[in-house]
C-alpha cells in the first residue's frame, strides 16, 4: 500500500516560483501577488482517489482523480489550460504528467518526515515546494 498524503499541509517553502508561473505565461501582476502568498494544500486520499485543494487568499484551485487513469484538466484560475492529466505512483512519490501546448510539464509529491514536497516543472523550469503538516 502507498504511503497516505491525507492531511492539511500548509507551505514553508516556495523556492523558483516566480520563474515556474513565467514559463507558463502568467501575467505579472498575478505572479507578484502569487509569490507572497502563503499556500495550504488539503488532501483527502482514499486508496487510488485523491483530491488535491491548494489554497489562499488569492485564489483556490481543487482537483479530483484516479490514480492511473488520464482525465482532462483545465487549469481554471491557473494558467487557463486545457491539459491530458495522467497521475501514478513511482515507488511513495506521486508522479503527473501533463500533455498539453507546454513541453515537459508535471509535478511530483512526495513526503520526507514530517514534510510534504512538490515539485512543479515545465519545459527547463523547475520549482520546489515545502509543506508541513498542519497539526
Amino acid at each position: 500500500m502507498p504511503i497516505d498524503f491525507s492531511g492539511t499541509w500548509v507551505m514553508e517553502t516556495n523556492d523558483n516560483f516566480e520563474d515556474y508561473m513565467k514559463i507558463l505565461n502568467i501575467d505579472l501582476v498575478t505572479r507578484k501577488i502569487a509569490i507572497h502568498l502563503s499556500q495550504t494544500k488539503v488532501i483527502i486520499q482514499d486508496a487510488d482517489k485523491l483530491t488535491i485543494k491548494t489554497l489562499s487568499t488569492f485564489r483556490n484551485y481543487e482537483i479530483s482523480l484516479t490514480i492511473g487513469e488520464e482525465f482532462d484538466e483545465y487549469t481554471k484560475g491557473l494558467d487557463n489550460r486545457m491539459l491530458k492529466t495522467l497521475v501514478n505512483w513511482q515507488g511513495d512519490t506521486l508522479v503527473c504528467t501533463q500533455k498539453g501546448e507546454k513541453a515537459n510539464r508535471g509535478w511530483k509529491h512526495w513526503i520526507e518526515g514530517d514534510k510534504l514536497h512538490l515539485e512543479l516543472y515545465c519545459e527547463d523550469v523547475v520549482c520546489h515546494q515545502v509543506f508541513r503538516r498542519k497539526q
